[in-house]
């Protein structure tokens, strides 16, 4: 469709379209300027074909970064358009992809089906309670959150934690933040449910190890905890017979672990920075796109492209829950190697309470997939030893110093190590996945903005919301509010009618 009139065309060879009066001129030029913007304007109406190829012609918008290339603008024909999107922010194809497969976030809650605790309103606000409650150690003088500090993302600061002895563990206390989404708990993974790797620190003799009497005596004081047990497990429904016939105060241990697990499992992380980015990118809206840090968006393109990092940290969660060896030193102590993984193979396959064994509780409906698939094919090799679980990297600000054994301070350390990698330390049948990054001072600092980001809070924090609602003031942090949780876990006593516990947990 095309527009013309004879007076946007004067006679190029007649001395009037050189010597036109300023004011007629200006008359001119301003006519031609509507038309010509009309025309355009239902160009686009009245053809798709035709608007793109308007927007092209009419809209260019030049990226300083890559020597003056031509993008398209981003209009109202093509505003919800990722890839109009990616294009104006200098993203290939494959580069987008893969930083929308990081999301979207948070993702749903899915119950644990060997647990009927899981998901269980009484159950959290129990092992809640109890999870910062001293009372729970032989001593009276460690909680799971002597290890596992809300501010710190669950873990403890430490290199190592200590136990009750005060000595140094073999290893550094792991962040809890959305275990849910784990298959595997531990550095070793020697548990394959979050209840049976809560049983570990109740068992281990340098950690809790609350002796069964010390159970059963503090449920039978306590009548808050009494109750709120009575309510999550009173009903013998999807129980099993072993359980059933146990004694009683194994069956107590197995039920705090289940009540434990159901609190840990609310341990979300928040929105971040990142996610505002990725959500931004998925729609379509470039401003909001726009806000993203640039040198956060360099890091995170090299962190799914040359620097390949998503091949390990993959998913929402960035992580995919198995097990490598990084190149990282091994030994718990002098003389005393950490097999890792070789070890936690092993572990998991001899635990009574793994997904294969009695304790595991029977779902109400049938399950399409079997959650005990993994560990009823795992086997172990030579070469797991020294391998140690990939971690998630929400939160990681948090929960610095890094790796297995404590022994990287900060997130700078951790990008140096795969800068400078030794490639010889590395299992000669192994990590072919792993080379040497050799970063410039520059891009590991980019690298390390982006990891921020995924620690900073979002903007949006209801993502599902049209239009999307962007917060003047985002959340103070992305981790979990306690003061919040012992709101709702008061609440569900009340509601169940189950007393205050006998003595404020500290």
């Amino acid at each position: 469709m095309a527009y013309t009139t004879d007076r946007c065309r004067p006679d190029v060879g007649s001395p009037r379209s050189h010597f036109l009066s300023p004011v007629r001129g200006l008359k001119q030029a301003l006519f031609c300027l509507s038309l010509w913007g009309a025309a355009w304007l239902l160009s686009l109406w009245a053809s798709p074909a035709n608007a793109q190829g308007a927007t092209r012609v009419f809209a260019v918008v030049t990226d300083q970064a890559s020597a003056g290339a031509e993008r398209p603008a981003i209009t109202s024909r093509n505003r919800a358009d990722p890839n109009a999107v990616a294009v104006a922010l200098g993203l290939p194809p494959d580069t987008m992809q893969a930083i929308l497969a990081h999301g979207p976030w948070p993702q749903p809650f899915t119950p644990d089906p060997g647990n009927r605790a899981s998901g269980q309103a009484a159950a959290v606000a129990l092992g809640g309670r109890l999870f910062f409650d001293r009372r729970l150690s032989h001593d009276g003088r460690m909680a799971c959150a002597s290890c596992h500090l809300p501010e710190k993302g669950f873990s403890d600061g430490r290199v190592r934690s200590l136990g009750h002895d005060g000595q140094p563990l073999d290893r550094n206390a792991q962040g809890l933040l959305d275990a849910r989404l784990s298959h595997w708990f531990g550095w070793d993974g020697a548990a394959d449910s979050l209840w049976a790797f809560s049983m570990r620190p109740l068992n281990h003799p340098r950690e809790l190890a609350l002796p069964a009497d010390a159970l059963r005596t503090l449920f039978e004081r306590d009548a808050g905890l009494a109750c709120l047990r009575q309510a999550a497990f009173g009903s013998a429904a999807g129980t099993s017979a072993h359980e059933r016939a146990a004694h009683p105060d194994e069956r107590l241990r197995v039920q705090v672990a289940k009540a434990l697990a159901a609190y840990v499992e609310t341990l979300d992380s928040g929105r971040t920075r990142f996610d505002d980015f990725r959500d931004a990118l998925a729609r379509g809206d470039l401003k909001q796109a726009r806000a993203y840090p640039a040198d956060a968006l360099r890091g995170l393109q090299r962190f799914v492209g040359e620097g390949r990092c998503n091949l390990c940290h993959t998913g929402p969660a960035f992580s995919h829950g198995e097990f490598h060896e990084l190149g990282r030193p091994f030994m718990a102590a002098p003389g005393r190697p950490d097999p890792g993984r070789h070890g936690g193979i092993q572990a998991v396959l001899a635990d009574p309470y793994n997904r294969l064994g009695p304790w595991v509780d029977t779902p109400a409906q049938p399950l399409a997939d079997d959650p005990a698939v993994r560990t009823r094919h795992l086997s172990g090799s030579h070469r797991n030893f020294g391998e140690f679980k990939v971690p998630g990297l929400r939160g990681a600000v948090f929960t610095a110093p890094y790796f297995h054994d404590g022994s990287a301070a900060t997130l700078s350390d951790v990008v140096a190590h795969y800068s400078t990698l030794d490639s010889e330390r590395l299992h000669a049948d192994g990590e072919a996945i792993l080379k040497p990054l050799q970063l410039t001072p520059r891009e590991s600092a980019d690298l390390v903005a982006f990891l921020r980001t995924l620690s900073q809070p979002a903007a949006v924090q209801r993502p599902g919301q049209v239009p999307v609602q962007i917060q003047r003031q985002p959340p103070a942090s992305i981790l979990p509010s306690v003061d919040t949780q012992r709101a709702a876990w008061a609440r569900t006593a009340r509601a169940l009618s189950c007393p205050p516990p006998a003595r404020a947990a500290p």
